[in-house]
């Protein structure tokens, strides 16, 4: 009971956890490769976050971890170390049951290479139909989701066709839409365009943009081209296993000429990665300068008063 004239200190609220809101969560998120004796720390403490109803592309050069980020949000490997989620699914303690159940229900997954999305012996018609089979969707609906799907991704042309009777772009826009059978929250995209001319990777993206905008899929794209920023609302940039930027398109509609901005991204250590041509120009080596101004932070050489 209190005391007549007590005020009784209150609890701090709490703060939110990271990422709380988002669909897609990677907290500090490390993995690590044994190859007989060398050890490959392929992500290095990587902090992401996706929102439901996005697009984002990841972008970074061969070997900056962006395709073993794929993996772990597909469900096809898993964190050493960190906190990795995707709409409420812990992927670094999923059980067998659950990651058979994640990786058919909630994600989809479109490979660069079209043979491996794609069944020789099946018509458009009859791969887009498997995993819903698999899934032990009545017949009726499975038709009726079979044919929304190639409509709206504008390959209902194919829907007799094998992959060999099909362009490339044609190939890719049926995976998508095998991708999307189940009706998956996050659809994962490797590469999509990596064997397409620019005209047909052009028509690959407008159909993921589709699957983003009218069938409800929140999409991330991995890429080693950084002109696909011009195709999605935000672009990640991805060096030395950890997230170093953001473009975000500010100005315009997304496939047409806007504004853009770039980001760079500090992760909940403080940590930033700087550009090497910022490194090099101001001789920033192993320690530097740092000095809060009123409102930015200068970085400066130890070696003198370079801004």
């Amino acid at each position: 009971m209190d005391r007549p004239g007590l005020t009784l200190p209150t609890a701090a609220p709490r703060e939110p956890e990271f990422g709380h809101d988002a669909l897609v969560v990677c907290d500090n998120v490390v993995r690590i490769f044994q190859t007989e004796s060398v050890e490959v720390q392929a992500l290095q403490g990587l902090d992401l976050l996706v929102h439901e109803g996005e697009m984002v592309a990841i972008v970074g050069a061969s070997g900056s971890g962006k395709s073993t980020l794929l993996h772990v949000l597909a469900g096809v490997d898993a964190p050493t170390a960190g906190r990795a989620r995707v709409a409420g699914h812990d992927l670094a303690d999923m059980g067998r049951a659950e990651r058979v159940h994640y990786r058919r229900t909630i994600v989809g997954f479109v490979r660069q290479q079209s043979s491996q999305n794609l069944v020789p012996y099946l018509t458009a018609s009859q791969v887009v139909d498997l995993p819903m089979t698999i899934a032990g969707l009545a017949r009726k609906v499975r038709r009726a989701r079979t044919q929304e799907l190639l409509e709206t991704l504008g390959v209902s042309d194919c829907a007799d066709r094998r992959p060999d009777q099909m362009s490339g772009g044609e190939q890719q826009r049926v995976a998508i839409a095998v991708a999307l059978a189940n009706q998956p929250r996050l659809l994962l995209a490797d590469e999509p365009t990596g064997e397409l001319d620019s005209d047909t990777a052009v028509e690959v993206f407008a159909a993921l943009r589709t699957a983003n905008r009218e069938l409800g899929a929140t999409v991330v794209i991995v890429t080693h081209d950084a002109a696909v920023s011009g195709q999605v609302a935000r672009t990640v940039a991805i060096r030395d296993g950890r997230t170093s930027s953001e473009v975000v398109r500010s100005g315009g509609s997304v496939g047409t000429p806007g504004g853009a901005e770039e980001y760079a991204v500090m992760d909940r250590a403080g940590r930033v990665q700087v550009p090497r041509e910022f490194r090099e120009a101001l001789a920033l080596t192993r320690r530097v300068r740092l000095t809060l101004a009123e409102n930015r932070v200068e970085i400066r050489s130890d070696r003198g008063e370079g801004a």
